[in-house]
């Protein structure tokens, strides 16, 4: 249902909608032509499907600063960045020295290297966890969290929020976007499985809870009293656009956790290292017992990290659990998170970020303002959205009641004026230390021309 009302027209969206695809598929034939030609090899003509959108997927050709070009040869200030990977910006300096020198070095051993104590010291101090051991992406990371948490609490059951996205493996693919007429009540939702080919048996061991409500969740540990081995929390929701924490929120689910001898995992792969120097864990004040990183750490190359407190990183060294991988802590991106982490995620870019951040909102809350628009914007350093409701949302379901084609059309006047975003509703923007304050100022431009041919 639409929260959007006297401001815009009957039929106006759709209108604008029509419009910009048929100028967005005019630029990018030659997309469309590789596309068709992968699918005879790819499902869906794409490595992943986050990367089908419609009207149809944008194949990127290079990238240099702030900037992307596809192989049409549009141009774009790169809002999307890789899904929240390139932080650093495109074929940063001190990155392509880093790749440089390690690759004339050797880019494999299945051998530590030095530069593994290195980072990990650096996350140490950042996000307050003692030892770290290193995945190759989010899912891996999410993935060894939750095993060291049951192996060393003993015990089966995962809590997780619904709609949060924690990666691809079975354990915690439930959920993720569970259909309206599927997911129960809002006091008990039911466990979806996201995809075919996960087995009930595990769906079962996953109970899912709204964000932003302490009361279900203690309900819900009562309920599974001495089951529950961790609680999985994306400290800011990022798969539903944004949605903060309330005041105190963190803090009870660390707290009502140990109270039932469960963990607490926070899933930092979208928050970490770009909402502050030690993401979330840092800007809310609370300390979980497992922290899940990837995306920002690794400088543009595939990289993963899970740390935690001594006793349960122990269950390693005891043998108890097993954490192992052939391309954990390869030398390559071991390299490239050193230099990402000492020498360009520095307080200086954050205070860089934090300044366009400052850009965007006041530029977009006075577009907002100006044609009386039920939308609000939200910045956090690197990360940002729009939300097309007025009302602040507080969980998946207040989500629900948002019309996604405002954010389509947002990304379609975005792409066709200049700046990518990354597709879908449910996704929001992420800067980079390269992105100047004309950058920011294109978006908040290209949302001033919509918002006024929406009110026209």
């Amino acid at each position: 249902m639409s929260t959007v009302a006297e401001p815009i027209a009957p039929g106006r969206v759709a209108e604008l909608i029509s419009r910009e695809e048929a100028a967005f598929k005019a630029k990018r034939k030659r997309s469309d032509e590789l596309w068709k030609k992968a699918r005879t090899y790819i499902p869906r003509g794409v490595p992943s499907s986050f990367q089908d959108a419609a009207p149809q997927p944008v194949f990127a050709d290079r990238g240099k600063g702030s900037r992307i070009w596809d192989v049409d040869g549009n141009e774009y200030v790169d809002f999307h960045n890789g899904f929240g990977v390139m932080v650093v910006g495109h074929a940063h300096p001190l990155i392509v020295e880093a790749i440089s020198q390690r690759a004339a070095k050797g880019t494999h051993f299945a051998q530590p290297v030095e530069d593994d104590a290195i980072v990990a010291a650096e996350l140490s101090k950042r996000f307050n966890q003692p030892q770290w051991r290193f995945t190759n992406s989010g899912t891996e990371s999410t993935l060894d969290a939750v095993r060291l948490a049951r192996g060393f609490t003993g015990r089966d059951r995962l809590v997780k929020i619904e709609a949060s996205y924690h990666g691809h493996h079975d354990a915690l693919l439930v959920s993720v976007e569970p259909p309206a007429d599927k997911m129960g009540p809002a006091d008990a939702p039911v466990s979806v499985p996201y995809s075919g080919g996960t087995p009930q048996a595990v769906v079962d061991l996953t109970t899912v809870v709204p964000f932003n409500d302490l009361a279900v969740l203690e309900r819900t540990l009562d309920r599974h009293r001495g089951e529950v081995a961790a609680v999985i929390v994306e400290p800011v929701m990022m798969n539903t656009g944004i949605i903060l924490p309330q005041p105190g929120y963190l803090d009870g689910v660390r707290d009502l956790a140990h109270k039932h001898g469960a963990l607490l995992i926070f899933d930092e792969v979208k928050t970490g290292m770009t909402i502050a120097s030690g993401g979330a864990t840092e800007r809310f004040g609370v300390t979980p017992d497992l922290i899940a990183l990837a995306k920002a750490l690794g400088g543009g190359v595939p990289c993963g990290a899970v740390g935690g407190r001594a006793d349960v990183m122990g269950s390693i060294d005891a043998h108890k659990v097993v954490q192992i991988g052939t391309f954990n802590g390869n030398p390559l991106t071991m390299a490239t998170a050193r230099v990402t982490l000492t020498q360009i995620l520095t307080p200086t870019a954050y205070a860089h970020f934090d300044a366009l951040a400052e850009t965007l909102q006041g530029g977009l809350q006075k577009v907002i303002d100006d044609h009386q628009l039920p939308f609000h914007p939200i910045t956090l350093t690197a990360r940002g959205c729009i939300t097309y409701r007025k009302e602040p949302v507080r969980n998946y379901r207040d989500y629900l009641t948002i019309d996604k084609h405002y954010a389509y059309l947002s990304w379609l006047y975005q792409c066709n004026r200049g700046v990518l975003m990354a597709p879908g509703a449910e996704e929001n923007w992420t800067l980079s230390v390269q992105h100047s304050e004309d950058d920011v100022l294109r978006y908040v431009r290209n949302f001033e021309e919509m918002a006024r041919n929406l009110t026209a």
